[in-house]
């Protein structure tokens, strides 16, 4: 996905595909595009490509939460004939998993810590003997447990 502006003959800053241009160049625009969402001429000065289509900024939208994703990111996922951010696919189709310290879920869209082959919620991720929070390389005991490398890392000797 990009924005292009339309006048101006570029992406927007911060937008990781930078390719376009103004009408009359090469890459360029050829007159109004139509919209694949509304079906209605783009006349506004940016207008996003996506899929292949154009999409004014406003009709380019997540299926689920109807954010606009011009303004989420530069990237889009599609499946089963949704366009979607990144959050509501990950919610929908991504792989949840298990906390090894709580074992509650731990939807696809959160961030973890990881420590071999476990995965933590970061509020989480603590010794397991004194309940501090683990902001580095742990070390785990025989039973699996997460700890802090030696005592003299802890802060209640």
């Amino acid at each position: 996905m990009m924005t292009m502006d339309v006048a101006g003959g570029g992406a927007k800053s911060g937008d990781t595909v930078t390719k376009g241009g103004a009408a009359g160049q090469p890459g360029g625009h050829t007159g109004a595009q139509e919209c694949a969402g509304c079906c209605k001429p783009i006349t506004e000065r940016f207008l996003l490509k996506a899929l292949d289509m154009f999409w004014h900024e406003d009709c380019l939208k997540c299926g689920c939460c109807d954010c606009r994703l011009g303004e989420v990111g530069s990237t889009l996922y599609t499946k089963a004939n949704l366009i979607l951010c990144k959050r509501d696919y990950l919610r929908l189709f991504g792989n949840t998993g298990y906390c090894a310290a709580c074992s509650k879920v731990i939807p696809a869209f959160e961030m973890v810590m990881r420590a071999r082959s476990n995965v933590y919620h970061l509020e989480c991720f603590a010794c397991q003997q004194c309940n501090h929070r683990v902001d580095w390389k742990p070390s785990k005991d025989q039973f699996g447990r997460l700890l802090l490398r030696s005592k003299r890392d802890h802060p209640f000797k």
